[in-house]
């Protein structure tokens, strides 16, 4: 495993591989339109720290979250906004294939709600904690699975409750470890998020069931069907056949899914071995 950090003293990247990886805390947000750095940006400011980039609202909450890091005893942190080359095409399809990973194998995962003011009420079932975007994303999904701790903090980072462990956050609803759950559970939990681009609503969900698959961008839907194939390959799960396309648009005559909404009925679903699909299949005469 390879993974770039921030220093939470420096702010400086630096590259770490295999044993060498220091211990580390790692980031969960949703973006601010127009306002995160970048990898390029970053190595700029690490130039010339008057950069124009250090005035935008993502650079503060990069600083933030190396003091709260620092706070806690790691020299480095981890931000997809700026420890990933996005215009390196192979960089980041690697470090969306490791992503899953990277979140599993951090110290503590920090959840920034940039959009939940402080003095919030989390009891209170029209809390703007409820209704944070964070918890409506596809990214997040795997940043709330993969971390062995968590914690929540509002926009001015303050602590949301006490930190928790995995799989007990009760506003999404996880009961088991994702280990347990059916392929079509795992793809129910996806079923009322969404990310802009189609694609990306698939390359998400590569971690949850630990399979590879390069990043075509541009194949809208067909990546779906891609992710099921590599699926199926690797799991005795056919509980993946078990979703309901709710827009009626036929599917060609294919057995897989259009996309994970389709799924959004399927959380009941147990795993389902080859053998036991077909015997229970079969029609009575």
């Amino acid at each position: 495993m390879s993974i770039r950090l921030i220093h939470t003293e420096t702010l400086r990247l630096k590259a770490f591989t295999g044993g060498a990886i220091p211990k580390y805390a790692i980031l969960s947000h949703t973006w601010i339109p127009d306002g995160e750095v970048s990898f390029q940006e970053m190595m700029a400011i690490a130039e010339y720290p008057e950069d124009a980039a250090t005035k935008k609202s993502g650079y503060k909450k990069i600083v933030k979250c190396c003091q709260k890091a620092r706070s806690h005893g790691y020299m480095y942190t981890w931000i997809d906004t700026c420890c990933i080359d996005k215009t390196s095409s192979a960089e980041l399809s690697e470090a969306i294939n490791s992503m899953y990973k990277w979140y599993g194998e951090a110290s503590i995962c920090y959840v920034y709600l940039w959009d939940v003011p402080a003095g919030q009420d989390l009891s209170a079932d029209d809390s703007e904690f409820r209704a944070s975007r964070w918890f409506t994303r596809g990214w997040t999904l795997q940043e709330l699975l993969a971390p062995s701790s968590l914690a929540f903090y509002d926009q001015d980072w303050g602590i949301l409750g006490q930190e928790l462990k995995q799989p007990g956050c009760e506003e999404s609803g996880w009961k088991r470890l994702v280990s347990a759950a059916s392929v079509a559970e795992r793809m129910s939990w996806a079923a009322g998020r969404i990310t802009i681009r189609v694609e990306d609503m698939v390359y998400c969900l590569l971690g949850i069931f630990d399979v590879n698959m390069p990043l075509l961008y541009g194949e809208g839907e067909k990546a779906f069907v891609r992710l099921q194939e590599e699926i199926i390959k690797e799991y005795d799960d056919h509980s993946l056949l078990f979703w309901h396309d709710r827009s009626l648009i036929s599917t060609g005559g294919s057995c897989f899914a259009r996309r994970p909404a389709d799924f959004g009925r399927s959380g009941d679903a147990r795993v389902i071995g080859l053998t036991r699909f077909i015997i229970s299949s079969y029609p009575t005469i």
